[in-house]
């Protein structure tokens, strides 16, 4: 596995643009890094300002409030924004990242005694689930709450979406609980906090905790399964990352690329906007492509090769512009972490099972992920 597909190659060198429908639309999907780049720094040509209609497809179905900041646009998006960015910026504390560390070393322990584990279910599950624990500063008990949600928030692995009644139950709860008894953890900060000048509103806080909690969970379980199924088919990577752990920067960035799990997001064009020459109506949607713009051989020479040195890496896996993902420094320290682990403690991955999860649309099929994922893990020689 030294190269990616790349479903979107000949409709970005054509036109730029695919277009794709969805729930009744027919949105352009643009491909080009430059393009995506221009249109998720024009925010006024671009809304992100549109409730439930930045994902795609459209989340009307599945959750009963606006995700904040995400769905909003500067300056509300800053100000917003400015609340929650002390706790996604946890990821930098050295107590932290011992603790990352410590997890990651401690399911990497359980992995290689066993003579097989479950990758998605047994271990990437469960290190996401922990990790948020650490970055929201809430106790590591409710690890096993988030465990029981499964893979998805809001919806069925390999099937349809589910009502998120679940998480916005736990929501309701912990936000009780802050207001009743505040601590130093993300949901007390939350009710503590104004927003100029006034108490956040509980479909405030709730739009805050929703997209805490769906926004950066599958992405990572995704990020570390690929990551693991790739050094099953190339042997070599990992001594390669073992006898020089300051490739591993490098190593990290190019798997965000190469293997971005959001295919693309949605914005909304507040009047008719032409885009490649396809009519978006007044309040009709544009996709971003992130996944396409991040395989653009105009800004990444040979880009469906995998190269673990690949240097510079201008990806756009953690998006661009004033909604750069909050959750970054997160994402990169459980990859990194994870890659000095492998890198450090396992000679050899043997995939036994793999079930490749293929995003199949109308207007595109893109393999992303795993649906089931078995391995087993050969330790480095003492």
């Amino acid at each position: 596995m030294n190269t990616v597909p790349d479903p979107f190659h000949d409709a970005r060198k054509k036109d730029g643009i695919l277009r794709c429908p969805f729930q009744g639309e027919t949105l352009p999907m643009l491909l080009r890094h430059a393009d995506v780049r221009e249109a998720a720094r024009d925010w006024q040509t671009f809304s992100s300002d549109a409730p439930f209609r930045v994902p795609i497809p459209s989340e009307e179905e599945v959750r009963s409030m606006r995700q904040l900041p995400i769905e909003t646009n500067p300056p509300e998006h800053t100000d917003y924004r400015a609340l929650v960015e002390p706790f996604f910026q946890r990821a930098k504390q050295p107590e932290v990242i011992a603790r990352v560390e410590a997890l990651i070393a401690a399911k990497l322990t359980a992995a290689l005694a066993r003579d097989s584990f479950d990758v998605i279910n047994d271990f990437a599950l469960p290190i996401q689930s922990h990790a948020l624990t650490y970055l929201l500063n809430v106790p590591e008990s409710e690890a096993a709450t988030y465990i029981g949600w499964g893979i998805h928030v809001f919806k069925v692995s390999g099937g349809p979406f589910k009502k998120g009644h679940t998480l916005e139950d736990y929501l309701h709860a912990q936000f009780d609980r802050a207001a009743a008894q505040p601590g130093e953890d993300f949901f007390s900060a939350l009710t503590q906090a104004t927003y100029h000048g006034r108490p956040l509103t509980r479909d405030e806080l709730m739009g805050f905790g929703n997209l805490t909690f769906a926004g950066g969970r599958d992405t990572i379980i995704h990020s570390i399964a690929n990551i693991i199924a790739y050094c099953g088919k190339n042997p070599a990577a990992l001594g390669y990352l073992r006898d020089d752990p300051k490739r591993i920067v490098h190593a990290a960035e190019e798997f965000f690329r190469v293997f971005m799990p959001l295919t693309h997001i949605g914005r909304v064009c507040p009047v008719a906007t032409d885009v490649h020459g396809h009519t978006v109506p007044p309040a009709g949607r544009v996709s971003l492509g992130w996944a396409a713009a991040n395989l653009d051989e105009a800004a990444f020479p040979a880009p469906t090769e995998i190269r673990l040195d690949r240097k510079p890496n201008p990806h756009l896996s953690f998006g661009f512009g004033p909604h750069l993902c909050l959750g970054a420094a997160h994402a990169r320290l459980i990859v990194r972490t994870l890659l000095h682990a492998l890198s450090t403690r396992v000679s050899a991955v043997t995939v036994l099972h793999a079930l490749p999860h293929v995003e199949r649309e109308a207007a595109y099929e893109r393999p992303n992920g795993f649906d089931a994922l078995t391995a087993r893990l050969t330790p480095v020689a003492a």
